[in-house]
């Protein structure tokens, strides 16, 4: 659950990010002595961030269900690697209602492995191959730049990079990762 929330709030924090710069970018203009051109702060954590994308609604679900909301609004950092609501909808049928169905065990080990706790990991770092510990404990992913310039998460594409929130950066991910 901590996971689908987490990749709730990544895509929330993307689309939120993405407004506020397209529009930042007249009004810094019209304002004199404002130089700086980077990306406006974030206003909201990871949580928030999902639920105001909008693409997240499956993940935001499935950490409730799970408790880790609660864990995701707190001090972090927190690096989210966040599935989208058609990523949940490409897994195979019946999969998430058996996650569901078990929100402390499956499910949890499930969104725990989607967040790396005590780092903010922008696109950045990632390099040739970073690894990230993950919530589930003894595991972790690595995430690398490919071939083809993209970012990936254990072979799943990263589609929006470095949505930022205020405690941590939500990276879109277009499928669901399963420890």
């Amino acid at each position: 659950m901590k996971r689908w929330r987490t990749v709730a709030a990544a895509l929330l924090i993307a689309a939120a990010t993405l407004t506020v710069a397209a529009c930042g970018e007249d009004e810094q203009e019209e304002v004199a002595g404002e130089a700086d051109s980077s990306p406006a702060a974030a206003t909201a954590d990871i949580v928030d961030t999902a639920i105001a994308a909008g693409d997240f609604t499956t993940l935001i679900a499935a950490l409730e269900a799970a408790g880790l909301d609660e864990a995701l609004r707190g001090a972090g950092p927190f690096t989210v690697f966040a599935p989208t609501d058609d990523a949940f909808a490409a897994l195979p049928a019946g999969t998430l209602d058996e996650l569901l169905a078990d929100p402390s065990g499956a499910l949890t080990d499930v969104l725990s492995y989607h967040v790396a706790p005590d780092v903010a990991a922008p696109s950045a770092d990632f390099g040739d191959a970073e690894k990230l510990a993950t919530l589930l404990e003894d595991e972790s992913v690595i995430v690398i730049q490919g071939s083809d310039g993209e970012y990936y998460v254990e072979n799943i594409k990263i589609i929006t990079t470095d949505v930022q929130a205020t405690n941590g950066v939500i990276h879109v991910i277009e499928g669901v990762l399963v420890p």
